[in-house]
């Protein structure tokens, strides 16, 4: 039913492939725009502020919108967890919010902070559940556990 460690480790490192991708994508546009003021003459102390300014806040937008924007989605999951067959869900089965899915995009920082004992927690708790779960009221399930479930309640019915 919930989705185990393995299972969502799995996950997790397709999703920081997806966004390594991105990321050199990124880089790509970055070594481009620093190229453009260095034509223009802009000094290394202003390039600098220039770049770092931009370049701080990117690397936290594109990972945050990646995870919130995928896991409250109708698939209910990043492109790492669609591949294994996992979806993210609240405490009845169903898609969270955005702000849920912000929440628990952040709380995943606490989790790494913890000596990533946040994470380890997964395979550890009753219902497979990590700091950042716990602390947004959220589940990792298999889909077609999901599924059955669903099914059930519509013969039950």
């Amino acid at each position: 039913m919930h989705a185990g460690f393995w299972k969502r480790f799995l996950a997790y490192m397709i999703d920081y492939m997806v966004l390594f991708g991105g990321y050199f994508l990124f880089f790509i546009i970055w070594a481009g725009f620093e190229l453009l003021l260095n034509s223009i003459g802009v000094e290394q102390s202003t390039k600098e502020l220039i770049l770092g300014s931009l370049g701080v806040p990117i690397y936290v937008v594109i990972p945050w919108l990646y995870y919130a924007l995928s896991e409250s989605s109708s698939k209910r999951a990043t492109l790492g967890k669609m591949t294994l067959g996992i979806i993210v869900v609240d405490q009845h089965q169903q898609r969270i919010s955005f702000g849920r899915a912000t929440g628990r995009f952040f709380g995943r920082i606490l989790s790494a902070l913890l000596l990533f004992l946040g994470y380890i927690m997964a395979g550890f708790t009753e219902r497979k559940q990590a700091l950042h779960d716990i602390l947004c009221g959220t589940y990792v399930m298999n889909r077609n556990s999901l599924n059955q479930l669903e099914n059930q309640d519509i013969k039950t019915f």
